[in-house]
């Protein structure tokens, strides 16, 4: 029987809506190629994602279509509630083929078995895993259909979560706590930056006493010394030494769901600049917390927080959160709402974001992070974890 991550209800409640958004847009389809999206729609979840797949919603079919890989077709059996005609399956052949057969072209043939062959068919056009010969092909395959750009049309019914999603978001919020905390404990001076790593591993698997850790997104980001200056490195065989500054950006992850953290430790005494800095990023950070609520703009929570470093003459251009849970590597964000100056969108209980507003120059910086989701009265993070620079 499959794995009871949601009951029916939700993923009906979840189709219905993407159904209502494909009839808005007038389409007669959309091909879902994301795998968080198609995840999100069905339940599939498996390390099939380096090979064409996808689900197919059309307004008039009650179940989404997954098609996929033969091999991974017992996947779907083992992780959805689909009927064995909405699973679809292309021969072995069509991978990585020398025989000029491409996924696509089963894809099309399903397609045009729905009735879809002239339809108006929306793709994820910027999604990560559909390339730009997926396109070509069904192209030429369906020279009769027109094809729309819908790459966010699903991340946007994503961003209102469910009870059980932010459920699944606080546990992986309890395993980030002690994932963290095995990161600092495991800086020293003279210690492999790989023996972090390894702890920081070992905490996000092991989870929690009543629950285990699923695999994150984004592997444990970790930049130190002068590379601190530089977000979105990872670790190396260097030992850390005396006078480094250590970043540690990571998540935990329940059913797919993620909860980032980051912080900052330094090894050693802290210079009174890194702490200075430290200390601008926490209350940057609590003004910009302090600003959430429904019915304020996500430019007005970033704006707090640029207010809020302004008064110690320090700048920031870049966005400090994004609207984020549900995700498979290489990233955990839903590519839609962005905490940022110019974005509109207004905040509604139960989005969920994750807040990053680092500090980054040239021979050092300092990030802190917090995941937390809008409520009725304001923003409630889901990490318990203190907000300061710690010291190894």
């Amino acid at each position: 029987m499959p794995k009871a991550v949601f009951d029916s209800t939700e993923y009906e409640r979840r189709i219905a809506r993407t159904k209502e958004r494909i009839v808005e847009e007038g389409l007669d389809a959309v091909f879902v190629s994301d795998p968080a999206n198609m995840n999100y729609l069905t339940g599939y979840d498996g390390w099939s994602f380096y090979v064409h797949q996808g689900v197919v919603v059309t307004p008039d079919r009650d179940e989404p279509v997954w098609i996929g890989r033969q091999m991974d077709r017992n996947g779907a059996r083992a992780t959805t509630t689909l009927s064995e005609e909405s699973m679809r399956a292309y021969s072995d052949d069509h991978v990585h083929s020398p025989y000029d057969l491409h996924p696509m072209d089963y894809v099309a043939e399903v397609l045009t078995d729905l009735g879809l062959d002239d339809g108006r068919i929306g793709l994820e056009m910027d999604a990560y895993y559909f390339t730009a010969k997926s396109y070509t092909r069904l192209r030429e395959n369906l020279p009769e259909a027109t094809f729309e750009d819908t790459t966010l049309l699903v991340n946007w019914v994503r961003v209102k979560k469910s009870d059980r999603e932010i459920e699944y978001m606080k546990q992986a919020a309890r395993i980030s706590e002690n994932a963290m905390q095995a990161g600092l404990d495991a800086i020293a001076e003279g210690v492999p930056e790989y023996e972090a790593a390894e702890a920081i591993y070992s905490a996000l698997i092991d989870g929690t006493a009543e629950y285990g850790g699923d695999y994150p997104a984004i592997v444990p980001l970790m930049p130190s010394g002068e590379h601190t200056g530089t977000p979105h490195l990872t670790w190396t065989d260097r030992p850390f030494e005396d006078g480094d500054p250590v970043i540690i950006e990571l998540s935990g992850c329940r059913h797919r769901y993620h909860s980032p953290l980051a912080r900052t430790t330094f090894v050693g005494d802290p210079p009174e600049e890194v702490q200075e800095t430290a200390d601008i990023v926490v209350a940057g950070m609590e003004a910009a917390l302090d600003r959430v609520e429904p019915g304020v703009t996500c430019e007005a929570v970033e704006r707090a927080w640029r207010e809020e470093i302004a008064k110690h003459d320090v700048e920031k251009e870049d966005r400090i959160g994004y609207s984020m849970g549900l995700g498979y590597p290489p990233d955990w964000g839903e590519h839609t709402a962005s905490l940022r100056p110019g974005d509109e969108t207004v905040l509604e209980e139960n989005m969920t974001f994750h807040t990053i507003p680092g500090l980054w120059f040239d021979d050092f910086g300092v990030e802190l992070s917090e995941t937390f989701r809008v409520t009725s009265t304001g923003a409630e993070p889901l990490a318990d974890f203190p907000r300061r620079l710690f010291t190894a």
